[in-house]
Order: C-alpha cells, then sequence, then structure tokens
C-alpha cells in the first residue's frame, strides 16, 4: 500500500487563513502518491478557528481530523500533541500562515523516498521581512545554543518531515517544555536539509512579544546544557583568585608602605561580591524552576474537544 502521511498543522487565531491553507495543502498532496491525513490543533484560540476546523474536518471525509486544547500551551506543545495523534508513516510539521511553503513538502517525500532518509528538515535561505531587534535576537540565540551545546540550529525551523521512527522517539521523551526542533536533531537520525524562502504570512506580525522570545530561548538553551551551572564555579575560582591577589597586597600595604583606608576598595569588592552571587542565584535558579516544573508532572497540554469524526473513532 502507498504510505500514510500525516500533516500536522499547529493553529492560534488563523481563523482568516486556515481554510486556504488546507485547500492549498490538500492541491499538493493529490499530486503524491500517498495516502494522507492532516492535523488541525487549536492552540487555545480567541477567535473562530476551531469552528473552522470543524467545518473543514466534516467536508473532508475523514482525511482532515481537529483537536482543541482546552487553553493555550504554545506551539510546542500543539506538536507533540500531533505527533501523539498521527498515524502516519511520516508526518509533516509545517505553520498555518504559510510561511512554510506547501510546495515544498512534495519534495520532502521524494528525499524522504519510504524512509531511506530520517528527517528532511527545512531550512530557511532567507529570514522574510523581520525586524531589527527580531533578527538580532534570533543570531544571539542560536549563536549561543551552538556554543554551549554544540547543535547548530541557524537557519532551523519546525518545518520538517521526519520518519514514523523518529516520532516513535520523540514520543517518549516526557519533558515538559521540549524543543522540537532541537530534539528532532538530538535524536541522531540520518537528516537531509532542504532550504526554502520565507513566505505566505511573513509579512503578519509576530505573535511572540519580545519578552515571550527571551524567555523561549533562556528555557531551551538550559534544556540542552549545564554550562551555565558551571560558569558559577569558574565564576567563583576567578574570584577567588583575585581575592587572594587583593589580600597579599593588603598585607604588603600595610607592613611595608602606608596603607590607605582601604574605604573605596571595601566598596568595589561588596559590588563585585554582590553582583556576582545575584548572577549565581539567577542561574542556579532557572535549573531549580525547571527541575520544579518536572517533578510536578503535569501534561504538556489538556485536550478540550475532537473533530466529531475522531469522537466517533474512539
Amino acid at each position: 500500500m502507498n504510505p500514510l502521511l500525516s500533516v500536522i498543522i499547529p493553529a492560534y487565531n488563523e481563523e482568516t487563513v486556515i481554510a486556504d491553507t488546507i485547500q492549498v495543502m490538500n492541491s499538493v498532496l493529490e499530486k503524491l502518491n500517498v495516502r494522507r491525513e492532516i492535523l488541525l490543533i487549536d492552540d487555545g484560540s480567541t477567535d473562530g478557528t476551531w469552528n473552522r476546523i470543524q467545518k473543514i474536518a466534516a467536508q473532508s471525509g475523514g482525511e482532515v481530523k481537529g483537536i482543541r486544547f482546552s487553553r493555550n500551551f504554545g506551539k510546542e506543545s500543539a506538536i507533540f500533541a500531533g505527533l501523539a495523534q498521527c498515524q502516519g508513516d511520516a508526518a509533516v510539521i509545517m505553520d498555518c500562515d504559510r510561511q512554510h511553503p506547501p510546495e515544498k513538502v512534495a519534495e520532502m517525500v521524494q528525499i524522504w523516498n519510504g524512509g531511506k532518509i530520517a528527517v528532511v528538515e527545512g531550512v530557511k535561505r532567507s529570514r522574510g521581512k523581520e525586524s531589527f531587534v527580531y533578527r538580532f535576537l534570533a543570531k544571539v540565540f542560536y549563536g549561543l545554543l551552538k556554543m554551549v551545546s554544540g547543535m547548530d540550529l541557524r537557519g532551523s525551523s519546525d518545518f520538517m518531515l521526519i520518519d514514523r521512527t523518529v516520532i516513535d522517539a520523540l514520543l517518549t521523551m516526557s519533558e515538559r517544555r521540549p524543543f522540537f526542533r532541537a530534539l528532532s536533531q538530538w535524536t541522531g537520525f540520518d537528516r537531509v536539509q532542504l532550504e526554502f524562502d520565507v513566505a505566505g504570512g511573513a509579512d503578519r506580525p509576530s505573535k511572540w512579544s519580545k519578552r515571550q522570545l527571551i524567555r523561549y530561548a533562556l528555557n531551551n538553551v538550559t534544556s540542552f546544557t549545564n554550562i551555565p551551572m558551571h560558569i558559577v564555579t569558574v565564576m567563583g575560582v576567578i574570584f577567588f583568585v583575585f581575592s587572594v591577589v587583593l589580600f597579599i597586597q593588603t598585607l604588603y600595604m600595610k607592613f611595608f608602605q602606608n596603607a590607605d583606608n582601604g574605604f573605596t576598595t571595601v566598596i568595589l569588592l561588596l559590588l563585585i561580591t554582590g553582583s556576582i552571587i545575584m548572577f549565581s542565584m539567577g542561574i542556579l535558579g532557572s535549573y531549580i524552576a525547571k527541575i520544579y516544573d518536572e517533578v510536578k508532572g503535569r501534561p504538556r497540554y489538556v485536550i478540550r474537544e475532537l473533530t466529531a469524526e475522531q469522537t466517533e473513532e474512539k
């Protein structure tokens, strides 16, 4: 039989574009020699996205299925909900606003070739019309991640095709705040990169605020390395050496020269020591917060509703 291809599309407030996206996606999939299912995950939208998903699913003859979260849990959770529900021999993950061009899916399936390549990763040839601040933050984040973890994700995206073996491997990972594109690389399966140009919704404003991006970056960096904790140790050693040198200088000034009152030195030491302590506590606090999230054991997401076809199947 022809392989079954699952297409996983997270959606958050995409009422105006979701129907067009599915129409374009169907026109691409019809040209491929594969069976298909499309999973639309409503990530707690506040507009009419879920109503659109229900209508599309009802008219699809069972090829389109919908999952509705009880609230907004984030794109990563939506991706993993799709992976948990999909039945395909491979799955394509893509954005709903068509920044990820559906036309590239045909090339991905051809490269995948029934499982000969486990991961076909979409890599951005250009980042589209992003603001300077967003582009700068992305560059800093990926540079820092490569420096501390060794994973080069520059230009990477969530737009990729993954084989069933990779899906099964990812579903064994139970961490509360997963970083999908990094985890897919961490699994170590063979991969091929496919370049694409950001299109479609590239002109639409980002749903991510700068604060959310910074929080997202810090969480993902600490998820894949414990080097920041070792930085605390290194800083402690450096400051200890500095303290020994200053101690020797102070004794020398005390016994062999006229010593100053030392007020400025004491103030500087207090400021340096205090800043290092606070910085160290911040790093440790980040890791403790991650441990706290993990030990609570809460699910990544809560499903509020499925489309009628899936409810009948269950």
